[in-house]
């Protein structure tokens, strides 16, 4: 079964960073991303990557503050953090495929289970 596991959650006060880590198993994506959600919210897009970082896109919210990468050798993927604001806490989620595209769009195959963000 494809497995993706988020961790690097937490609390945080406003302005500071985090790092959100995203390891695949059994599973060889080609395109990989994060979402989030807050209470009461929809899910959003925050940013996705293409194999070889040839497309990367990032939601107008959080362009010049959050940056993501992935280590191919270790099937991970990463989201930095910084300069947190308290509108950022929500749960956040790694998502995965190998065909559909580099999208903000939620129609993604392969989600985590989440891990959350909190910012005061």
């Amino acid at each position: 079964d494809v497995q993706l596991v988020e961790s690097g959650g937490g609390s945080v006060q406003a302005g500071g960073s985090l790092r959100l880590s995203c390891v695949v198993s059994n599973y060889s994506p080609r395109y990989m991303g994060w979402f989030r959600r807050a209470p009461g919210m929809e899910r959003e897009g925050v940013a996705s990557i293409s194999d070889g970082d040839q497309n990367i896109y990032y939601a107008n919210s959080v362009k010049g503050r959050f940056t993501i990468s992935n280590d191919k050798g270790k099937n991970t993927l990463f989201l930095d953090m910084k300069n947190l604001k308290v509108e950022d806490t929500a749960t956040y989620y790694c998502v995965a495929e190998r065909y559909g595209g580099c999208k903000l769009l939620p129609d993604w195959r392969n989600w985590g289970r989440g891990t959350q963000v909190t910012v005061s």
